[in-house]
């Protein structure tokens, strides 16, 4: 498809209906979340009508925030893009962003049209006060993206009072290469936690970080399977972004870009009850990187709004400023009206390859005080 014919607002907002549409068809045997599913597709609907009267008006909204809300992490998982760009350490939390100031954020985004937040981190379940502040905005559909250690009796009780909140667990593919790259027992402890979701008939995904290593195994048969009998509905891909000169090799090219998506619309047929999302997918279709808002963009814990979670960089801060604002930042407008996010690139983020770019735009533009 060639980039004049995209319509990146018909592309977003069709990917968000479909993702609600197949969880709608996937929980129907539970009716206490169909019900759910069922009151969101409203409300997705109500986002995306808001986000086309903005377009309308010139002012542009992404339906996707992924929101990193905490530094903190209980696991050292080799290659880790957010210890590598310093959002997640292990030294004391400091002048983060408070569970009442992320409300206002969850709020703000919901009059926005903004209908899915990522919740990130860190491990993004060490901060329960901010889940539990997420539950008080049912019009917006959370993924925790967690390493799934933290499941618990009190999680479980708040994921089926709150069905907007909905566990997306990190694995890598099998157990081998689950405790390669994050730990001893850690594969058990997603399978562990896998089993009690399934056991209160709550919705979960899971998130595979794609390699050149493990992309034959992770769609594979036996692999979804596991995920499967376990009521697992989602299944995202992620292409491995190199932190380091010695990991390129693991980073997905071309030819293995296109293996992957000619397998996903094998497995979307094979498993109409799952849905299967690749991230960021095949860039030349989609007009270059969506980054910086023109699909997504991301907050850090201190407040930060930046391009993405592989691109921390900022010139605004949302303590200082509302959201709509940040979304106008003068980085931001400098990105999405430069060439830098249509540019080629050997690993999953061209930011993260071009960080010498954006750091000199925002040098030139005197972003930086």
């Amino acid at each position: 498809m060639a980039n004049k014919e995209f319509n990146l607002g018909e592309y977003m907002t069709n990917g968000v209906e479909n993702i609600v549409k197949g969880a709608i068809r996937a929980t129907l045997k539970d009716p206490k979340e169909s019900v759910f599913m069922a009151r969101y597709a409203v409300a997705s609907r109500e986002s995306s009508k808001r986000r086309a009267e903005l377009e309308e008006q010139g002012e542009h909204i992404p339906p996707f925030l992924i929101a990193s809300i905490t530094s903190s992490c209980n696991l050292h998982c080799e290659g880790c893009y957010a210890r590598k760009n310093h959002i997640c350490s292990d030294e004391k939390e400091y002048a983060q962003l408070s569970a009442k100031e992320w409300n206002t954020i969850f709020k703000e985004a919901k009059d926005l049209g903004i209908g899915f937040i990522l919740l990130a981190g860190g491990e993004p379940m060490m901060r329960k006060d901010i889940l539990e502040k997420a539950v008080e905005t049912p019009e917006i559909l959370f993924p925790i993206f967690t390493n799934g250690t933290m499941i618990n009796d009190s999680y479980i009780k708040l994921f089926d009072k709150a069905r907007n909140l909905i566990p997306i667990f990190s694995i890598e593919g099998d157990e081998k290469k689950t405790n390669e790259r994050r730990g001893n027992g850690i594969y058990q402890s997603l399978i562990c936690a896998m089993d009690k979701m399934k056991e209160n008939h709550l919705i979960f995904g899971a998130s595979v970080t794609v390699t050149t290593s493990n992309l034959n195994e992770v769609v594979s048969e036996n692999f979804i399977s596991v995920l499967q009998k376990r009521d697992c509905k989602v299944i995202i891909y992620v292409e491995f972004v190199p932190v380091t000169e010695n990991s390129y090799e693991l980073a997905p090219q071309d030819a293995e870009r296109e293996f992957l998506n000619n397998k996903l619309m094998e497995l979307r047929k094979q498993y109409p009850e799952m849905l299967f999302i690749s991230f960021p997918g095949d860039e030349k279709s989609s007009g270059g990187c969506l980054a910086a808002g023109r699909g997504f963009f991301h907050i850090n814990p201190h407040g930060n709004a930046e391009p993405c979670p592989f691109s921390p960089y900022s010139d605004i801060n949302v303590r200082d400023t509302s959201v709509r604002e940040a979304l106008h930042s003068k980085l931001f407008t400098a990105l999405q009206n430069g060439d830098v996010l249509m540019e080629e690139h050997v690993g999953g983020c061209v930011l993260f390859e071009r960080k010498e770019k954006v750091e000199n735009l925002l040098k030139c533009s005197s972003f930086i005080h």
